[in-house]
C-alpha cells in the first residue's frame, strides 16, 4: 500500500512524496500585481513538498476578490513570477501556477471602477460575497461586493483567451504545470451553477453547457502546455460565495464522465465546507471515483493521520494541505516526526509585512 511518502506521478508531474502544499491567499503582491520579492522565500521554505500549488494567480485585470493578490497577465508579473519559480527549482521542488478568475466575487474599488463580471445577474447574496481589501492603515478587511454584470459572448470568448495567456507566460516563468481554479465559488464555478448562471446561449442551461466555459479553458490551455500538466480544481458542495447549486451531483456527474478523457494531470477536490466544521468529503468522492479514474488530490480539513489512511487506502493519490503547511513551512518532516505543529497566527495571513509570513 501507498504511503504519504512514496514517490508517484500525476500526469508528467513527478512527486517525491504525496504531500501537496495547497492554495493560499496572501495577498502580498504590489498594486500592479505583481508579486512580493520575498515570495521566493516564503515558497523556498516550503519546496519540500512533493508538489507547491501556487497562490490563485489572476488572470486578467478583471479577476480580483482579495486585493493585491498577483497576476500573470504581463510581463513584469511573469518576470516577478520566474525569480520565485528559480528559486523554488533551486532547492529541489516542482510548483504549478493554480490560474483564477473571481467574477462577480469583487467589488469596482479592485476593478478600477468597473462592475464585477458574472455570467447572469444575480445580486441577491451580494452580503455573503468575500472580497478583501488592504486599507491605507495596513488594515485587511472583508469590503462590499458590488452588483454584478452579465457577460457578453466577446467577454466570455475573452476570459477564455486571458487563460490561454496566463498558462503560456506560466510556462515563461518556469513553471511545472498550472491548475485551473474551478472551486470556492469563483468564476468557473459560478458558470457550474444552475443559480448563478441563468445563461440561455451556449454557456447556459444543462449541466453540459454549463461546463462549456471549463471545457474552453482546458482546450485553449492545452494549446500552450501538453494536458499532462494541467489540473483542476473544483469544489462540488462548497458554500462559500454562494454558488448554492441545488443538485451538485448531476453538475459534476456530467463533468466527471467528461475528465477521464481529458487526459489532466490530476483532479484536486476541495472540501471547502470543512473550513466551517461541515465536511461534505466522503459525499465528493462517489460523484468521481465511478467514471474518473485519474489521479486525485483531495483537500480540506484533514489531519496527518487522516490522510496517511487516505493515501494508504487508495482513495487519493495525494493529500492537500493548507494552514498546516502556512504554519509549517517543513511540514513533511512533522509529520514524519508525528508533530508537533505550528498553529497559524491570527494576523498576518493575508496583507502586511513579513510577520506571519516569513516568521514560522
Amino acid at each position: 500500500m501507498a504511503g504519504l511518502f512514496d514517490r508517484t506521478t500525476l500526469g508528467d508531474l513527478d512527486l517525491v512524496n504525496r504531500i501537496v502544499m495547497a492554495p493560499m491567499t496572501r495577498s502580498r503582491a504590489d498594486e500592479r500585481g505583481v508579486i512580493n520579492p520575498t515570495a521566493s522565500e516564503y515558497y523556498a521554505a516550503r519546496t519540500s513538498a512533493g508538489l507547491i500549488i501556487s497562490e490563485g494567480i489572476n488572470v486578467g485585470p478583471m479577476s480580483n476578490a482579495f486585493d493585491r493578490t498577483p497576476g500573470l497577465w504581463t510581463e513584469e508579473q511573469t518576470e516577478g513570477w520566474r525569480a520565485v519559480v528559480d528559486r523554488i527549482h533551486e532547492k529541489g521542488g516542482r510548483v504549478v501556477a493554480q490560474l483564477w478568475h473571481a467574477g462577480r466575487a469583487s467589488a469596482r474599488g479592485l476593478l478600477s471602477d468597473r462592475q464585477p463580471l458574472s455570467p447572469s445577474v444575480v445580486d441577491d447574496d451580494l452580503d455573503r460575497l468575500q472580497v478583501w481589501a488592504l486599507l491605507a492603515n495596513g488594515a485587511y478587511v472583508r469590503i462590499a461586493a458590488t452588483p454584478s454584470r452579465a457577460m457578453t459572448l466577446g467577454e466570455v470568448q475573452g476570459v477564455v483567451n486571458e487563460f490561454r495567456l496566463a498558462a503560456a507566460n506560466a510556462v515563461r516563468a518556469g513553471f511545472d504545470g498550472v491548475e485551473i481554479h474551478g472551486a470556492n465559488g469563483y468564476l468557473i464555478h459560478q458558470f457550474l451553477s444552475p443559480t448563478i448562471n441563468l445563461r440561455t446561449d451556449d454557456y447556459g442551461g444543462s449541466a453540459e453547457r454549463r461546463s462549456r466555459l471549463l471545457q474552453e479553458i482546458v482546450s485553449a490551455i492545452a494549446e500552450v502546455m501538453p494536458r499532462s500538466r494541467i489540473g483542476l480544481r473544483l469544489s462540488p458542495f462548497a458554500d462559500y460565495n454562494s454558488t448554492r447549486d441545488p443538485k451538485p451531483e448531476d453538475t459534476y456527474g456530467q463533468i466527471a464522465s467528461t475528465l477521464q478523457a481529458a487526459g489532466l494531470a490530476y483532479l484536486h477536490l476541495a472540501d471547502t465546507n470543512a473550513w466551517t466544521g461541515a465536511p461534505d468529503y466522503e459525499r465528493m468522492l462517489p460523484i468521481f471515483r465511478g467514471d474518473y479514474r485519474g489521479p486525485l488530490i483531495v483537500n480540506a480539513g484533514i489531519t496527518p493521520e487522516h490522510a496517511a489512511r487516505i493515501v494508504s487506502s487508495g482513495e487519493a493519490d495525494a493529500i492537500a494541505f493548507g494552514r498546516l503547511f502556512l504554519a509549517n513551512p517543513d511540514l513533511p518532516a512533522r509529520i514524519r516526526a508525528g508533530g508537533p505543529y505550528n498553529a497559524p497566527k491570527p494576523f498576518g495571513i493575508y496583507g502586511g509585512s513579513d510577520s506571519g509570513y516569513l516568521d514560522y
